[in-house]
């Protein structure tokens, strides 16, 4: 079945940087409690557009009936980010999601190394803050095209300020190019946590960056559908659903989430495009065909666990616990 969602008051939105503003969250009606959350969580909008779109938490897991997310007002917008920029307002109300936590920070590290690239800021901003907050060794990395487009730079560096943590800006209008991750990041320990937030580029970067110098705790989270040409399935297979007791029918080009759904059953989904983690279901049987933004390498591998609004079959039989 799919998770309840919470009913939401829009409590302020503020500019913080060209093309970027942040929305709060509060509760619509006193009946409404909104869950804890954990640094690197994110929430679902149900927009009134009918679109629905996963936005990262960058304000302090210890806030209580209060939620934030920061919104870039993408070039490439398909009508999310542009509906919360020119039609999103104060005393609106929405459905959002319970927040879920497919980045999660490691508190007991003896040190974490935070990336942020642009709007990738928000989950690493919530992240400095809960470290700082139980005072934890960290130190941050924030990068994007220029200065003007960075959101929560003021906050950061004063929290930095007081708190005696490393910052490093990186603005490629000033630098004249990109970051070099590797000089960035030399140096900083096998042992270390990192975490990266930011364009597909940038963390393709990262990943590569960190086996290099042989950094096995790397963490990321991608914030945009990782589009990657799949061979055009020729033919129809079958998903054994355990608990069910059904047996769907996927036809080449449909994804076995609407097949489900055709099956009058109903699987928690929201994003549809691999990137919120919704969809994630247990794999008890078969060889599964990747292609969401969320597992890493090593979870892949593992075969256990699948995003069925994007992956497909490679070898059946598919079953799963559904």
């Amino acid at each position: 079945m799919s998770s309840p969602t919470l009913n939401a008051l829009v409590h302020t939105m503020r500019y913080e940087a060209d093309g970027i503003v942040s929305v709060e969250f509060r509760p619509a009606s006193p009946e409404v409690d909104f869950p804890a959350f954990e640094a690197g969580s994110h929430i679902d909008l149900h927009l009134p557009n009918g679109l629905v779109r996963s936005y990262s938490l960058c304000n302090p897991s210890t806030d209580r009936q209060r939620y934030v997310v920061g919104v870039l007002n993408d070039r490439k917008s398909r009508g999310g980010s542009r509906y919360v920029h020119q039609q999103l307002r104060v005393g609106m109300t929405l459905a959002i999601s319970q927040p879920r936590n497919n980045f999660k920070l490691e508190e007991g590290a003896e040190r974490s190394v935070l990336v942020a690239g642009g709007i990738g800021v928000t989950p690493i901003w919530c992240m400095l803050q809960r470290l700082a907050d139980i005072g934890k060794p960290v130190e941050l990395l924030y990068c994007a095209r220029s200065r003007k487009e960075s959101a929560f730079c003021e906050s950061i560096a004063a929290l930095a300020a007081e708190k005696g943590i490393p910052l490093a800006w990186h603005f490629d209008e000033e630098k004249g190019g990109p970051p070099d991750l590797a000089a960035l990041l030399a140096g900083k320990g096998a042992d270390s946590h990192y975490y990266c937030c930011g364009p597909t580029p940038m963390l393709d970067n990262f990943e590569k960056t960190c086996e290099q110098l042989g950094y096995p705790n790397a963490h990321i989270e991608r914030f945009a559908a990782v589009h990657v040409e799949a061979p055009s399935a020729t033919q129809s297979y079958v998903v054994q659903c355990a608990k069910s007791g059904k047996s769907v029918e996927v036809p080449p080009g449909k994804s076995i989430l609407d097949s489900l759904i055709d099956a009058g059953l109903n699987p928690d989904h929201s994003c549809k495009e691999g990137v919120c983690g919704a969809c994630e279901t247990k794999v008890l049987e078969g060889e599964v065909d990747h292609h969401d933004g969320i597992l890493t390498k090593l979870e892949r591998a593992s075969n256990k666990t699948m995003m069925i609004c994007v992956s497909g079959c490679k070898r059946g039989p598919l079953v799963l616990d559904i």
